[in-house]
């Protein structure tokens, strides 16, 4: 169990630091003209990283990945530090570049098509002395089940060592774990090396119907209790536009979103809501106030294109 003050009901006496760790594509969705579409980079980790920089630029946000040394990596480096996103620990590799995904959209919900054979993301785990370093000068470590589905088994135990040893050492550990059956060889080794890399966390933040259709959970309750008898401290299950199950500190609570009046794009819903739900954890804010929050964030993005939006009222 963790010791970390960003889990106690009172703020702590430092502001929080933030690390997400993870892989940042190019990105084209589509744009306002039939068959149009428009360029841009995200990223599950690094769609939360550049909401959490939106919701609190004055804490640091670090990003962990690895990218070419091509003019597309330039730009997306760009990308990262014109949003106030710390890319000390970016890694770049002359051998690779970065992957890329298309959204397709009907009525408002998404899929994707990718390609990402050359991403050199895939390698963000090659150097374990880069990762210890990264996970020690933060506080809140972020990963998804995305981050170590694009890893081969050695990167996968080396980030979860990492992670491991981060949280023995006090540090607070986040994981979304982000349902990818396509990344995988196949559901039994996507459940299991899901559930290894939960029981190193303190905090989870699963979406109820992914894990419905991969682990059989036949209620919300079921993932709660899943992920919480795997040993995280705070457990909360997003659940569409419906009721959300939060476990913390002993404590279960149902929390009611307000009601989305608007679906555009459904892409970046949960890395906006784990965002919102971050960026309160070092106030003296109750769980289902943080809860609200993160759903009031989670509503803007859906209401626009694209993985990143223009927030407001934040």
């Amino acid at each position: 169990m963790t010791s970390s003050p960003f889990l106690s009901p009172t703020a702590p006496a430092t502001a929080l630091r933030f690390l997400s760790i993870g892989e940042c594509m190019v990105e084209m969705a589509p744009g306002d003209a039939p068959g149009a579409f428009q360029m841009g980079f995200a990223g599950d980790t690094f769609n939360t990283a550049w909401y959490m920089r939106a919701l609190r630029p004055d804490i640091t946000t670090q990003y962990f990945t690895k990218v070419g040394t091509d003019a597309v990596s330039d730009a997306m480096l760009t990308k990262m530090t014109d949003a106030g996103i710390d890319i000390a620990h970016v890694a770049r590799s002359a051998n690779s570049t970065v992957g890329l995904y298309m959204i397709s959209l009907n009525d408002g919900e998404r899929s994707f098509s990718y390609w990402r054979s050359q991403s050199a993301a895939k390698q963000l785990a090659s150097d374990s002395q880069a990762l210890a370093q990264a996970m020690g000068s933060t506080d809140l470590i972020y990963l998804s089940g995305i981050t170590v589905a694009i890893l081969d088994p050695a990167g996968r135990d080396a980030l979860l060592d990492a992670v491991q040893s981060a949280r023995r050492h006090g540090k607070t550990v986040a994981f979304d774990s982000n349902l990818r059956p396509r990344l995988w060889a196949n559901d039994k080794q996507m459940t299991e090396t899901i559930m290894r890399f939960a029981q190193a966390c303190d905090i989870v933040l699963p979406s109820f119907d992914d894990e419905a259709a991969h682990f059989g959970d036949a209620t919300i309750q079921d993932t709660l209790d899943r992920y919480r008898n795997a040993g995280a401290t705070t457990v909360v299950v997003k659940n569409g536009g419906g009721d959300i199950l939060y476990a913390h500190a002993g404590e279960t609570t149902t929390v009611t979103p307000p009601p989305v009046s608007k679906i555009v794009d459904t892409t970046s819903a949960g890395d906006s809501f784990n965002a919102g739900f971050f960026a309160g954890l070092d106030k003296a804010l109750s769980m289902e106030d943080r809860i609200l929050a993160a759903s009031r964030i989670a509503a803007q993005v859906i209401a626009a294109k694209g993985a990143l939006v223009q927030l407001k009222d934040i």
